[in-house]
């Protein structure tokens, strides 16, 4: 049985409304992303083509993320949200269109992408910033834990989803008339309906307080930057989670690893996807019931070399069962990893920040994320796929010992509490905040 306390993030109406978005909205991007993994491998056979598409969901971060947090801590972030997810549906209706017609041009499937990028970019530091206003403070790191548990239960649910729809038999079941949305376009199609559920349920939100229209310069666009470049226990959660995923990620090349390593096709794709996931979903329904109250940073630091390890395992198993077990355990120790960065991103950082901060955060999770797709796409050209997952393994166990030692304010965050991180990080930084 929970805590009586474990569920509060729940009174509050618009954290119900906004959870229930999110967990459509992410469950149609997993399946999507799934789609487009597949159909890409099918018309390429190639690794390095499944990199490009991190790429081509990252480049626009590059270009947009220093504007999009500052987009987010002046204006309204709900409408920013609103107006992004409706670009990513057109951006779905075309990646539909494009399967419909049978086109084997991977380019323009990466020009979509760079699209659905843009809207990403655009929403996830509106979104980040916008939470805090949706519950009391004091309910804030159960919203934060509730938020990764239906983050996780959607990439649980989205992988296998997009991997049964990819291949269901419509033409067997309904004869010739659904011929044509056989494989990818039906994955789309349920996409764009889950797109249209969460712009539904995002537009009866109605969070507390919006952003600041002021005017645009350079100086306001960069305080984000330098708010984080002088917090050293910020800088320190976000570069750690940086670095450990982007050399240890070996999400794009499953594909690969279901092929020809494990030999367990489609299906097989969606259920090694959504291992992670249900692994995070077991410890943060734990973290509900038993929160991180003491010695964060440490369990933090702890957590990434788990994550490094079991990358380790799953590059090395030739066993099904074994690679979901490492995957498992993969999704775990990054949910303690997720729970504590987010926390200590939003309760280190005062609300007229948030939108700029958060968008810092967006992009190096984008580049751990969608670089370090390319990334492992790359050095699996280079070394084969086993090598490359075990090499990010070995490599994300040393930048964790490493950050214990560069960032000793990381090392020594204890309670997550405004009143006893801000004042860590004040004692251990060389910078007063810019804002």
């Amino acid at each position: 049985m929970l805590a009586s306390n474990s569920g509060v993030a729940w009174q509050s109406r618009d954290f119900r409304f906004y959870s229930a978005a999110r967990l459509l909205g992410i469950m149609g991007a997993e399946a999507q992303g799934v789609g487009v993994a597949w159909q890409i491998y099918q018309i390429t056979h190639s690794a390095l083509a499944l990199g490009y598409t991190g790429l081509a969901l990252f480049l626009p971060g590059i270009f947009f993320v220093l504007p999009a947090g500052h987009v987010a801590d002046r204006y309204d972030r709900r409408s920013i949200i609103l107006a992004c997810y409706s670009m990513q549906m057109l951006a779905t209706s075309a990646l539909l269109w494009m399967s419909l017609r049978h086109l084997q041009n991977i380019w323009l499937i990466y020009a979509v992408l760079f699209v659905v990028g843009t809207g990403r970019c655009f929403s996830g530091p509106a979104a980040s910033a916008m939470v805090p206003t949706l519950v009391p403070m004091d309910h804030f790191v159960n919203a934060v834990t509730w938020g990764a548990t239906v983050f996780q239960v959607a990439n649980a649910t989205g992988p296998m989803i997009g991997g049964i729809l990819f291949t269901i038999p419509l033409t067997h079941l309904f004869g010739g008339r659904l011929a044509a949305f056989d494989g990818a376009p039906v994955v789309y199609a349920f996409t764009l309906v889950t797109l249209l559920c969460f712009l539904s349920l995002l537009s009866l939100v109605k969070p507390r307080g919006s952003g600041e229209k002021k005017g645009f310069s350079l100086k306001t666009m960069f305080a984000g930057f330098r708010y984080v470049l002088a917090r050293r226990l910020l800088l320190g959660s976000i570069s750690l989670d940086l670095f450990a995923v982007l050399l240890g990620g070996a999400v794009s090349l499953m594909p690969i690893f279901a092929v020809d390593i494990l030999h367990a096709g489609a299906n097989g794709l969606g259920l090694l996807r959504a291992m992670p996931s249900l692994g995070a979903l077991a410890v943060s329904l734990a973290v509900l019931v038993f929160p991180i109250r003491r010695r964060a940073g440490k369990a933090m630091l702890l957590c990434v070399g788990i994550f490094g390890a079991a990358t380790i395992v799953f590059g090395l198993s030739h066993s099904l069962l074994l690679s979901c077990i490492a995957l498992v355990i993969i999704g775990a120790s990054d949910m303690i990893s997720v729970v504590i960065r987010a926390s200590i991103l939003q309760l280190a950082t005062p609300p007229e920040m948030r939108g700029r901060v958060s968008s810092i955060n967006w992009l190096f999770v984008g580049v751990s994320n969608e670089v370090g797709e390319y990334e492992s796409g790359l050095t699996a050209h280079w070394w084969g796929a086993v090598r490359a997952v075990v090499f990010g393994g070995v490599a994300s166990m040393a930048v964790t010992g490493l950050w214990s030692i560069f960032f000793p304010a990381l090392r020594k965050a204890d309670a997550l509490t405004a009143e006893s991180l801000i004042p860590l990080d004040k004692r251990l930084s060389s910078m007063e905040p810019v804002r």
